[in-house]
């Protein structure tokens, strides 16, 4: 299991992503307009750099819900491959099957 200071700061991260999301979008649009003024697209990147940087999305990292694990994600299944096989091992992932050879 992850620490879970590791899994409050990833909690943490996705609600100043959601806090911040409309702005950043807005700010990021008056930024890339090509017909805007060059002083009001760079004024708008100073206030995008001026944001929290735990507010962008790419700072986000895919846990297991379970156990918070990083890395092996499943995203389809938003866990990982430890806990999807002891889920599948106790039969309580419908459709999945123990495989032998």
């Amino acid at each position: 299991m992850a620490k879970k200071a590791m899994i409050e700061r990833e909690k943490k991260r996705q609600k100043l992503v959601d806090r911040y999301a409309a702005k950043r979008a807005e700010l990021k649009e008056i930024a890339n307009d090509e017909s805007k003024p060059m002083e009001e697209r760079f004024k708008a990147r100073l206030k995008l750099a001026k944001l929290p940087r735990n507010s962008s999305p790419t700072r986000l990292h895919n846990r297991c819900q379970l156990t918070g694990r990083p890395h092996a994600y499943y995203r389809k299944l938003k866990v990982s491959r430890i806990a999807l096989r002891e889920l599948a091992s106790n039969g309580q992932m419908p459709g999945m099957v123990k495989s032998s050879w």
